[in-house]
């Protein structure tokens, strides 16, 4: 399988629900398979397959927020949707506490099915380029010198030459040749760019 396919899983115990939303995203050409439990949705994924979820929350055996909390645990990058013909208030907070997009009531009108799923399938998207290019910074971080690391990180948070010197026992110059370095090796050319990977290599920013 192209990993890099986004496909929606539809995850339902009820097989009429499943032929339906089936045919409904056949209509505009968007990938999916269905499963009849968490169970064998799990048996499936990987975590390196792409797109949705599309979750009932009450099924036999492991539940949707059940399989929720197992993805979670297994930092899957899946967005879901909850689907629910019984669902309540207190089940839809839990599920958007623990990062639902959404939590629809049945019935579902098509349209607003069909959006919510376009929504995740970009929100997924973003989250995997930001997971990528945090991963690559910290692959060129990596590549520092402990002095370059400490200056790098210093540089970052605002502090200037003159400090970092008298914090590290070095000199003035010597700070300025670790900074220069860390710039090279991390391809920037500016202090706002510095502060910007500093951000994004440890999760506080959005790619």
């Amino acid at each position: 399988m192209n990993t890099s396919t986004q496909l929606v899983f539809i995850v339902d115990d009820d097989e009429a629900v499943r032929d339906s939303m089936s045919m409904l995203l056949d209509t505009i050409d968007i990938a999916h398979q269905c499963f009849g439990s968490a169970a064998e949705f799990l048996d499936f994924y990987d975590g390196s397959q792409r797109g949705c979820l599309v979750l009932d929350i009450r099924m036999p055996g492991m539940n949707g927020l059940e399989l929720q909390k197992e993805l979670n645990r297994r930092e899957a990058l899946l967005p879901i949707i909850f689907i629910t013909g019984h669902g309540d208030i207190p089940m839809a907070v839990d599920a958007m506490r623990n990062g639902a997009l959404d939590f629809m009531r049945k019935p579902i009108r098509e349209q607003d099915l069909l959006d919510r799923i376009q929504q995740a399938l970009s929100y997924e998207a973003g989250e995997r380029s930001n997971r990528a290019t945090s991963e690559n910074l910290k692959n060129l971080i990596a590549t520092l010198t402990l002095k370059e690391h400490e200056v790098f990180k210093r540089v970052a948070d605002g502090q200037a030459n003159k400090v970092i010197a008298l914090e590290l026992g070095v000199s003035e110059r010597t700070v300025e040749v670790h900074r220069a370095h860390v710039m090279q090796k991390l391809c920037v050319r500016s202090l706002a760019d510095l502060v910007r990977i500093n951000l994004l290599s440890s999760g506080q920013l959005a790619g």
